[in-house]
């Protein structure tokens, strides 16, 4: 297919009027509705917008492309705008942009109009054809451009396949939506190649797929590869090789500068992090700290719920100042605002944390197909009793069969690529993980939380002093890190069983480290020098927010001494407030949600910071014991 049989006089405004960002959008959009290319008006400025967001389509050298792949086209079209004066598009070199080509892909786009499409970024790199555009006085004369072009490089593909490969410069370009970006990027670098008397092969990665794919010989003798993507690419075949990583921009603005880098092998040797079925042993890299898939896709679930167990547990926890009972219609102190606050909080945000939990995990996996399984099977396990632990099984599960199903899928032509993430994935996901958590999962993980929510709640003190001293530990642990954030999770899911007294712990364990050695700066000041004094100072804002990574900077520079001492504060903390018997309903907050404990008992808010002043100078005082004094130096 030709690019004029997408871009006709009927898409093209000449002159245009707009004088900003948005309303060149809105221009050209509502001349692709005039020309009947849409669907929806509002729905295809909604999908441009939001890869405006993503990173501006303003490439510089006056060109802009928005551009989107959406259900709200009708049929796939380009619309050229231009604009001599030209106009802020925040592009990435700054300047203004004069030329606008809006592309607009169906979602099930075919394979032709994808390679339309891909050669139009081509054609823009040349500065005589973008000269031509410029100066052109009539639509007519704009399609000849394009004619004439696509004469002149009809035989590219196939030259492009007899270049000798041996020592050839590789690269990689990609983009979210695999339609401009990734191959202006690939012709800028080929370009510059040119220029530079260097031989490359770039494979784009593509709304049409992979193209120019390369071999494992090429890979092999390669000085040095470019991986210039905003999105995800098949790293696992450069394990061993010299790769620099950018975003896909960095080609298009500085080809010379990484081609440069790949010839001369001035770049990171790339160490396999793994494919996603080669990660579900769960090994971890423990020489370069990287996170385990197990962990990344976790706390990829957890970060994403985060806001809504905060926000939600806060605005049940603010209820409670209008009385214990006061959001219960049948009690006397019922309060219309108090009921409002622990519905929003308890009915709609709580009853959204464990899809959302799964939903993020099978997305961290899978990437968005996995989303919509994952949130199913959340809802699954937040309503039939399997609670938190049904909600991580349900997203692993939905993510990994979302795996499963591409591998199956991969084979299909490629005239149904359109179909796999509109109605394959999320058909065969849904109804995958669905029936498994009905009849697998449902029925046992609920079995499994009443029993632990019995045996938690019979036991008695002397082990839940245990308890809490081990969970307050974790926190200080690796301040942050994964034991932190495992003691953290298994609070949130004690919430969530309606067990308060857990994360009450874990809270004051976590804001007890910041807190001790802030403290320790103040009282035993010839222990640290000036930059740890001032840094003593941020650390007990921190540690008052349940910060606990406030104490990282002190545990760098001395970890023998000060890791123990915030270990054992920590402890003493979590312990104390399982033998306080103190209630936290809010999983965050720090000192900001103190107030909110046992159901806002003034005696128990006192208590809880007495525990936690009492960790605090613990970890001070073993600090300043272990510590040696250090020379002072003037300022």
């Amino acid at each position: 297919m030709r690019i004029t049989e997408l871009l006709t006089k009927e898409t093209m405004i000449l002159n245009l009027e707009a004088n900003s960002k948005d309303r060149v959008i809105n221009e050209l959009s509502e001349k692709l509705e005039r020309a009947g290319k849409l669907q929806d008006l509002n729905a295809f400025k909604k999908a441009i917008h939001a890869r405006e967001k993503e990173s501006t389509t303003g490439i510089g050298e006056g060109i802009a492309i928005p551009h989107a792949k959406t259900a709200a086209v009708k049929s796939p079209a380009i619309v050229f705008g231009r604009s001599k004066a030209g106009i802020d598009y925040q592009s990435l070199d700054g300047q203004p942009a004069h030329l606008f080509f809006m592309i607009a892909a169906t979602e099930g786009a075919n394979q032709t109009h994808l390679e339309a499409l891909s050669r139009l970024s081509s054609f823009l790199m040349d500065n005589e054809f973008r000269k031509g555009l410029l100066e052109a006085r009539t639509e007519e004369e704009v399609l000849q451009a394009f004619d004439q072009k696509e004469e002149e490089n009809a035989d590219e593909d196939e030259a492009e396949e007899t270049t000798e490969v041996t020592g050839k410069i590789l690269a990689v370009t990609a983009c979210p939506t695999g339609i401009a970006h990734t191959y202006m990027a690939a012709d800028a670098l080929k370009a510059k190649a040119s220029e530079m008397g260097y031989s490359v092969k770039v494979e784009t990665n593509g709304s049409g797929g992979v193209k120019n794919r390369l071999t494992d010989e090429e890979i092999e003798k390669a000085p040095g590869i470019i991986v210039a993507a905003d999105t995800k690419v098949e790293m696992e075949r450069f394990k061993g090789k010299k790769v620099i990583e950018v975003p896909v921009a960095e080609a298009i603005r500085k080809p010379a500068v990484l081609l440069k880098q790949a010839a001369n092998g001035d770049a990171p040797v790339y160490k396999s992090s793994g494919s996603y079925e080669d990660q579900i042993s769960e090994k971890k890299n423990e020489r370069k700290g990287k996170q385990s898939a197990f962990y990344k896709h976790l706390m990829n679930g957890v970060s994403n719920m985060l806001p809504l167990v905060v926000g939600g547990g806060i605005l049940i926890a603010l209820s409670f100042i209008f009385g214990i009972n006061a959001a219960d219609p049948d009690d006397p102190s019922y309060n219309a605002f108090a009921a409002a606050l622990s519905t929003i909080g308890g009915g709609n945000a709580f009853a959204l944390m464990i899809p959302v939990l799964a939903g993020f995990i099978a997305m961290s996996i899978a990437d968005r197909p996995g989303l919509a399984p994952g949130l199913v099977g959340g809802l699954m396990a937040s309503t039939n009793g399997a609670g938190f632990l049904g909600g991580l099984i349900a997203g692993f599960l939905a993510g990994y069969a979302v795996l499963l199903l591409k591998k199956l899928f991969s084979g299909l032509p490629q005239s149904l690529e359109g179909l796999k993430p509109v109605l394959l994935y999320p058909l065969f996901g849904i109804f995958i993980t669905g029936i498994i958590m009905m009849y697998v999962v449902i029925e046992p993980v609920g079995a499994l939380n009443t029993g632990l929510e019995n045996w938690l709640s019979g036991m008695g003190t002397t082990n839940k002093l245990l308890l809490g001293l081990i969970l307050g530990g974790m926190m200080a642990v690796d301040m942050g890190g994964p034991i932190n954030k495992a003691a953290f999770t298994f609070g949130i899911a004690m919430i969530d069983a309606g067990n308060l007294t857990y994360h009450a712990a874990i809270m004051a364990g976590g804001m007890t480290p910041p807190l001790g050695l802030a403290l320790a700066t103040t009282l035993f000041k010839n222990r640290f020098n000036k930059t740890e004094r001032e840094a003593g100072k941020v650390a007990y804002v921190m540690g008052a927010s349940f910060i606990t990574e406030g104490a990282i900077p002190f545990a760098a520079a001395d970890p023998g001494r000060v890791i123990p001492s915030i270990i054992v504060g920590s402890s003493v903390a979590g312990a104390l407030t399982m033998l306080f018997n103190i209630a936290l309903p809010a999983p965050h907050g720090g000192a900001f949600v103190i107030w909110s404990v046992n159901n806002i008992s003034l005696t128990h808010i006192l208590l809880y910071i007495l525990a936690i002043v009492i960790g605090t100078i613990v970890t001070a005082l073993m600090v300043g014991i272990l510590k040696k004094s250090k020379p002072q130096v003037q300022a």
